[in-house]
């Protein structure tokens, strides 16, 4: 490495010249891989995400649902929530396995940074856990055991940190979740009433104390939820429009970037103009052949 340039084991972000990372990352992109993390708690947690909502559709469906004497009233609920359902869980698998925006490894090495092309006495930060070039805005993840572009945070639902590539999809899982909420919520409301006018005697065809265990444990889970998944879908929402990320909101970071705001946010987020794109987790979706013998495991994370 020239004398003229300086590299720091530091912590914090600094400016780096964006254009050689960001090529390193499509190339990235562009390979056959799957990224999952091998975290026992995150795995849990995701298993658990995948129960709870398959248990309210369940509920919903074979409690409330079909024992109901209006057909319409039965299709059109339960094609609203299993689509919702659907959208939800898609959400979570693309926000799960997404590669959030991560730095490649090892990658602060004298071959590399002559690469860089650095003016002379232009600092570098380099972080000592990974050994990689640290760009702008990137933190390390102590359990992905990498540095994340525009890293929000570690979500342990979803096993993966929010980052760069797949904050999108994290915002529409906590959206279509508040939403299976509220319709949980609503459902649960109108068949208690129902069941009541009918002392429970035909309102389902399981007998009254399971059925009544069922839908206060569904109302238990709606309202938890609801109240997470509203409360983190509007943070996401004012953090996407201020162009700040949740850590460097807690670490009072000032901003050496130019600031995308409000519809510039969201649309470097979501991509392109305002569309049901936006909304739509299965966008820019492929169905790639894995390649196994090409697999290779990294740390908490594996590849194909």
């Amino acid at each position: 490495m020239s004398s003229g340039h300086r590299l720091r084991d530091v912590e914090q972000q600094h400016p780096l010249l964006d254009r050689e990372e960001s090529a390193a990352g499509s190339a990235v992109g562009e390979a056959e891989r799957v990224w999952f993390i091998q975290d026992g708690c995150g795995i849990v947690c995701a298993f658990i995400t995948w129960f709870l909502v398959l248990y309210a559709d369940f509920v919903v469906t074979f409690v409330m649902l079909l024992p109901s004497k209006s057909f319409w009233y039965a299709v059109v609920n339960g094609v609203v929530f299993n689509c919702l359902a659907v959208l939800a869980l898609s959400s979570h698998l693309r926000t799960m396995l997404t590669d959030p925006g991560a730095v490649p490894k090892g990658n602060a090495t004298k071959k590399y940074m002559e690469s860089l092309k650095l003016k002379p006495g232009e600092v570098i930060y380099k972080c000592p856990k990974c050994c990689s070039i640290k760009p702008e805005r990137a933190h390390h993840c102590s359990i992905c055991k990498r540095c994340i572009r525009k890293m929000d945070h570690h979500c342990p639902w979803v096993n993966n940190c929010v980052g760069e590539n797949n904050q999108r999809f994290f915002v529409l899982f906590t959206m279509y979740i508040a939403m299976i909420s509220t319709h949980a919520l609503t459902l649960s409301g109108y068949q208690f009433v129902t069941c009541v006018k009918v002392q429970w005697s035909e309102c389902s065809d399981f007998s009254p104390p399971v059925t009544v265990m069922l839908m206060i444990f569904l109302c238990l889970e709606g309202l938890l939820f609801l109240s997470f998944t509203a409360i983190m879908f509007g943070t996401q929402v004012h953090s996407i429009c201020n162009d700040e990320t949740e850590i460097e909101r807690l670490k009072n970071e000032k901003p050496t970037w130019e600031r995308q705001v409000r519809w510039e946010g969201m649309r470097s987020v979501f991509g392109g103009q305002p569309s049901l794109l936006w909304i739509n987790p299965f966008a820019g979706l492929r169905l790639r052949r894995l390649l196994t013998t090409s697999s290779r495991k990294a740390g908490a994370e594996f590849s194909v």
